[in-house]
């Protein structure tokens, strides 16, 4: 409704200042040609929106403007109280304030949705971390906190795989928590790098400050660098046969998409097995793996695996049957 889309461009200019025509159309999905429109409609309404023309110019409210508005609907406001604290925001200290925040929201709300707080917290429960995921130990969460707000240098000493440690000074961009994990986004030696926070072993605030580039996407880039470590995720793919009681498990040991490869896999053979590519990380967990399975697959490629697999078998019968 353009009712709606008009009262979100009022609160995109109050929360961020000014915006261009097109970052206006990308965050309501209009075109350019809508948000001019609705300029005029909003600046006919009284509201005091002033355009600049050229380059760096575009939409923005005259200074000390503000809003009011609270017209939250039963749907907005069950959105809103259907997110918990998360834990990375405890970590960072911000659980008190975000309480605040609620409570603050919910005051203001009109008497008829303030049931809804309950309603809502009764019946959803968002858990953002994984199974069997203890708690990470990080000690110096608010000290780059505290650096990345400030735009001053870090002087990082990170430990590295293999037990190396090294020192660094880093320019930090941004922290970023992913399954209840937190990452430190810096620039070191001219790139833009990632490191584990639960790896920072020592870390102090320089006096020295830095200029953050003004095109540095953080979503975009983390965006890239996650699909980036995926993609350099080590794999071992293992052809194998699997027996028709194993088939409908297969999504649980690897995932759904193991599901489109049964799909697409020749048929069964006479005994009702299935020959598929299995993946693993590595040589030894697949045979780690295919060993927990017993009869249930047989490796046929690579040969090294299926040989590695009948040696341990071999000594493993060997051993009980003494």
């Amino acid at each position: 409704m353009r009712a709606d889309r008009l009262l979100t461009i009022l609160l995109l200019l109050q929360a961020r200042g000014r915006m261009t025509a097109q970052q206006l159309a990308d965050e309501v999905e209009v075109c350019q040609r809508t948000i001019y429109r609705d300029m005029e409609a909003l600046s006919g309404a009284g509201v005091p929106i002033y355009a600049d023309r050229g380059a760096g110019g575009g939409f923005a409210l005259l200074d000390r403007y503000r809003t009011t508005l609270t017209g939250l609907n039963r749907d907005e406001v069950r959105a809103l109280f259907m997110v918990n604290i998360p834990g990375p925001l405890a970590q960072l200290g911000l659980g008190d304030e975000l309480k605040a925040a609620w409570l603050k929201l919910s005051a203001a709300l009109p008497e008829a949705r303030r049931p809804e707080e309950i309603l809502v917290r009764q019946r959803f429960y968002i858990d953002s971390t994984w199974w069997f995921q203890a708690e990470e130990p990080v000690p110096h969460l608010p000290i780059l906190q505290k650096a990345v707000w400030q735009d001053r240098r870090l002087h990082l000493t990170v430990r590295l795989p293999r037990n190396t440690v090294r020192e660094w000074l880093v320019d930090p961009y941004a922290l970023v928590a992913k399954a209840g994990v937190w990452y430190l986004v810096c620039k070191r030696d001219g790139q833009i790098r990632v490191y584990r926070v639960s790896e920072v072993l020592a870390a102090h605030v320089t006096d020295t400050g830095f200029d953050r580039p003004a095109d540095f996407d953080l979503a975009g880039y983390w965006t890239r660098w996650c699909a980036d470590y995926e993609g350099r995720r080590p794999s071992y793919p293992v052809l194998a046969r699997v027996s028709p009681g194993l088939i409908p498990h297969l999504p649980e040991l690897f995932g759904d998409p193991i599901r489109r490869a049964v799909q697409e896999a020749d048929l069964p053979d006479a005994e009702g097995w299935l020959t598929l590519l299995l993946p693993f990380e590595t040589f030894e967990a697949a045979r780690t793996r295919v060993l927990g399975l017993g009869r249930a697959v047989e490796v046929l490629e690579p040969l090294a695996l299926r040989e590695s697999v009948m040696d341990f078998a071999s000594q493993i019968v060997a051993f009980y049957a003494r």
